[in-house]
C-alpha cells in the first residue's frame, strides 16, 4: 500500500486515543512504545542562534518525536545546534544551510521556525507548500499582508500552523481566562501590557567582510539586499525594518495577546502611537520607548507600554499585563496570576508551577513544552489548537498597526471586521513591503 507518513500519523493517533480513552493509567512511555517509530513526528528546526535552542528543548522533551535536521546560514550555530540536539535526544541531526532544501525531505514531518523575522512567513508558506506542519516563532508575519498569506495557506493547504505565543498553552493564562468568563473582576473593559529591559546600544555599523561561517545571501532571503554591516548579526536585525519589527512584534505580541484573549477582541477601531529612540543616538531604527492604544468596538481598550532601554519595573515585573474589570483587576504573566477586588484586596493567587524566563533573548520554560505538545496533540489527534494561525495573525496585526501609527505619526482608523486601514492611503502602503525579485512569497 501506498501510504504517506503523515497519513499513518494522523491514523495511528486515532487508534492510540481509543487507548488512552480507555486505559488512564497507561503511562506516557508506555503510549510512546505502543505508538512505534512510524507515529513519531521528525522534525526539522530554522534559526537556532537563540531561541531556536529553546524549540530545539521543547521538541526534545515532548512525547513520540525526533529532530532529524537543523537549518542555519552560520554554519558555527548550526553544528553547535546539532551537538545540542544529540545530547537531548541521542540522535544527530543531519545539518542543511539552505531551508528549501530542507522542507522538501520526505522523512521531514514538521518544522520549528525561530528565524529572523523577514523568514517566518516564506519558510512558513514553503513548509506548508511541502506538506509540513509548522511551529513558528512570533511575530508570524514581518507585516500584515504576510499575515493574509498566513491565513490563506493554512485553509489551502490543511496543515497545522501554530504560533509561538506560548502564554496560550500556560495553565495560569487559562484559569485566569476561565475566571475572567465568569465573572470574577466583573466586565472587563482594560489591558494593560508592558515590557521594560535595558538594552544597551548597538552603535554605528560599519561595512565590513562577510564572515566565512555566515550565507550572507541566504540569511537575507526574501528581503531587499543590503551590503553586511557589523552590527547587525546577530540580535540587532530585530532593530531595523528590512528584518525586524521592532520591540512591539518581538515581546508585545505575547502581552498584547493575552490582553485581547482577555477581553474577547479581535480587531480595534482605532490605533495610535506615540515614541520614539530615545535612550541612545546609534542605527537603530525602530523605537526604544513606545506607548500604542487600541480602541475596539463595545468600549474596550489595550495599552502597550515598551521601553527597551531603561528596565523600571511594573508591578516587580519586567513584563506582563493587567486585565482591569468593574468588580476588581487581574496581574497575568508567564507564571502567576492575582486578581484583586476594587478596594485592592487579594481574592486569589495561583502559580504555574514551572518558571519561564521572560526576559532573556532565548526565553525557555515549562511553557515551550506545552505549546508545543499542544501542536503535536492537534496534528496527532486533532485536539483543540491553543493558537490557531488565524488567531495569532490578528494579535501580530495589532503590533504591525501600532508600528504604522508610530511612523505615520498620526491615529489611524481601522475597519473592526478585517483589521485594515481606512481612508489612509499612506499608511496602506505599509501594509506589505517590497521583496528581493524571486522571493515574493506567495499561496
Amino acid at each position: 500500500m501506498d501510504q504517506s507518513r503523515r497519513d499513518f500519523i494522523k491514523k495511528a493517533a486515532i487508534g492510540t486515543a481509543g487507548i488512552t480513552l480507555g486505559a488512564h493509567s497507561l503511562s506516557a512511555s508506555g503510549m510512546k512504545r505502543m505508538q512505534g517509530a512510524n507515529s513519531r513526528i521528525n522534525f526539522g528546526v530554522a534559526g537556532v542562534n537563540g531561541r531556536g535552542k529553546a524549540l530545539i528543548r521543547a521538541v526534545a522533551e515532548s512525547e513520540n518525536t525526533s529532530i532529524g535536521y537543523i537549518c542555519d546560514v552560520d554554519r558555527r550555530a548550526a553544528e553547535g545546534a546539532a551537538d545540542m540536539a544529540e545530547k537531548l535526544t541521542g540522535n544527530k541531526p543531519e545539518v542543511i544551510e539552505d531551508y528549501r532544501k530542507m522542507v522538501e525531505r520526505k522523512d521531514l514531518d514538521a518544522v520549528a521556525i525561530a528565524s529572523p523575522d523577514h523568514w517566518h512567513t516564506p519558510m512558513t508558506l514553503m513548509a506548508v507548500q511541502n506538506g509540513k506542519h509548522v511551529y513558528v516563532e512570533k511575530p508570524c508575519s514581518h507585516n500584515p499582508h504576510e499575515g493574509e498569506l498566513l491565513v490563506k495557506a493554512q485553509k489551502k493547504y490543511n496543515q497545522v500552523i501554530q504560533m509561538g505565543n506560548q502564554q496560550r498553552s500556560s495553565f495560569v493564562s487559562t484559569q485566569a481566562m476561565k475566571d475572567i468568563k465568569e465573572g470574577l473582576i466583573g466586565d472587563v473593559y482594560h489591558g494593560k501590557a508592558w515590557y521594560a529591559n535595558q538594552r544597551g546600544p548597538i552603535g554605528h555599523g560599519q561595512r565590513v567582510e562577510v564572515p566565512d561561517w555566515l550565507n550572507w545571501e541566504l540569511w537575507q532571503g526574501p528581503a531587499s539586499r543590503r551590503e553586511y554591516q557589523d552590527i547587525w548579526v546577530h540580535y540587532n536585525w530585530h532593530w531595523f525594518w528590512n528584518w525586524g519589527t521592532g520591540e512591539i512584534n518581538n515581546n508585545g505580541t505575547h502581552e498584547i495577546d493575552i490582553c485581547r484573549w482577555a477581553l474577547g477582541v479581535k480587531y480595534p477601531t482605532m490605533v495610535n502611537s506615540a515614541g520614539g529612540r530615545y535612550h541612545y543616538n546609534d542605527d537603530w531604527e525602530f523605537y526604544d520607548t513606545q506607548i500604542a492604544n487600541y480602541q475596539f468596538e463595545g468600549g474596550k481598550m489595550i495599552t502597550w507600554e515598551g521601553r527597551s532601554c531603561n528596565p523600571f519595573r511594573l508591578h516587580d515585573r519586567g513584563r506582563g499585563a493587567t486585565i482591569h474589570g468593574t468588580k476588581g483587576t487581574i496581574l497575568l504573566d508567564r507564571n502567576n496570576y492575582i486578581a484583586w477586588d476594587l478596594d485592592n484586596n487579594e481574592i486569589k493567587h495561583i502559580e504555574e508551577g514551572e518558571e519561564s524566563a521572560t526576559m532573556d533573548t532565548t526565553g525557555m520554560g515549562s511553557l515551550d513544552v506545552k505549546h508545543m505538545t499542544n501542536l503535536l496533540e492537534t496534528i496527532r489527534d486533532g485536539a483543540e489548537q491553543h493558537s490557531p494561525i488565524d488567531e495569532g495573525v490578528v494579535s501580530n496585526d495589532l503590533c504591525h498597526l501600532g508600528n504604522i501609527s508610530q511612523e505615520m505619526g498620526r491615529a489611524l482608523h481601522i475597519d473592526p471586521r478585517t483589521g485594515k486601514i481606512m481612508g489612509d492611503g499612506q499608511a496602506m502602503q505599509m501594509w506589505s513591503r517590497s521583496y528581493e525579485p524571486g522571493w515574493e512569497p506567495t499561496v
